[in-house]
């Protein structure tokens, strides 16, 4: 059951229509500008998911290359000045000790940050021990504060300091869109992190799963600041295919069996292959072969509260 939004999480939303401010009716909520009204899902969160269609115009830059070295991309590394100390604290297994080491720490008592695609409110507790008050928003999902689309989000400007998205972009029909939103509900320096399928396979309607080429495109033209991109260790291509694809609800203990041979084969014939062309380097089969990435970004400027 979806909890009770907090007066600081009510002054964060706007009508995902027309923009509008939003204000408590009855249950729900209305807006003043367009005069909608949005009522309580079964699960008690309020629904602010679009009533209609919208169009958005949305413009790319072309003749412009990225510029990145294959360097870059390498395994995420752990922060050495960390801002949380989860104190061995129990995460979600997708939440990495190398992606925590990434986790903003609040500025104030009561800072809003946001879980874009939070299914089941997993993250809250790892959020909440980093001094943020948590707000939840999925598309259709039990455990969320707020039903809304990330292609059009229902938050007034700059109304976050974090924004985390753990394996959502690829289940978006246009990510491009859903990443600007992304950008424009964020603070100047807000933290942006989270994670997005590459070779996993299709699942749950994914839509686009991204290189790291891709992923680093789609948030810098976002106009995101890019710190990170960088393969899933642990999470070697070979194993989602086999776990999620050709063996699903196999054990995993089983499947890891299956594969161990052809993994132990797969890192021979790389390690033949660099004898003949340097360029195979551990860090290109790792990039090449990874099943997801993960990514820190954050917004250019800096926040003078």
């Amino acid at each position: 059951m979806a909890s009770e939004l907090s007066d600081a999480a009510w002054r964060a939303l706007a009508c995902p229509g027309c923009g509008g401010a939003l204000v408590r009716s009855g249950a729900g909520a209305a807006c003043g500008a367009c005069s909608a009204r949005y009522a309580r899902s079964k699960s008690g969160a309020l629904d602010l998911r679009l009533q209609q269609p919208k169009s958005v115009a949305h413009e790319f830059r072309l003749g412009v290359p990225l510029a990145v070295a294959p360097e870059e991309f390498r395994e995420l590394p752990r922060n050495p000045s960390p801002q949380v100390d989860f104190g061995g604290r129990a995460a979600p297994y997708h939440l990495t000790p190398e992606l925590l080491s990434h986790f903003p720490r609040a500025k104030a008592t009561g800072e809003l940050m946001l879980d874009l695609g939070c299914g089941s409110a997993l993250h809250r507790e790892v959020c909440e021990a980093a001094g943020f008050e948590y707000l939840g928003l999925d598309h259709d999902a039990a455990g969320a504060s707020v039903l809304g689309d990330a292609h059009a989000l229902p938050f007034k400007d700059a109304s976050f300091a974090f924004v985390l998205s753990i394996a959502v972009l690829e289940h978006l029909r246009f990510p491009a869109v859903a990443l600007r939103e992304a950008r424009r509900v964020m603070r100047p320096g807000a933290v942006f992190l989270g994670t997005v399928a590459f070779l996993e396979p299709f699942h749950a309607d994914s839509y686009y799963h991204h290189t790291h080429l891709g992923l680093r495109s789609g948030l810098e033209e976002a106009g995101f600041a890019v710190d990170y991109v960088c393969p899933a260790a642990g999470w070697s291509g070979l194993l989602p295919l086999a776990q999620m694809g050709l063996f699903p609800r196999m054990p995993a203990v089983m499947v890891k069996s299956l594969l161990l041979p052809l993994q132990l084969l797969h890192r021979v014939w790389w390690a033949l292959g660099r004898r003949f062309d340097p360029r195979a380097t551990e860090a290109l089969r790792v990039l090449s072969t990874s099943g997801a990435f993960s990514f820190v970004a954050r917004t250019p400027g800096r926040d003078e509260r």
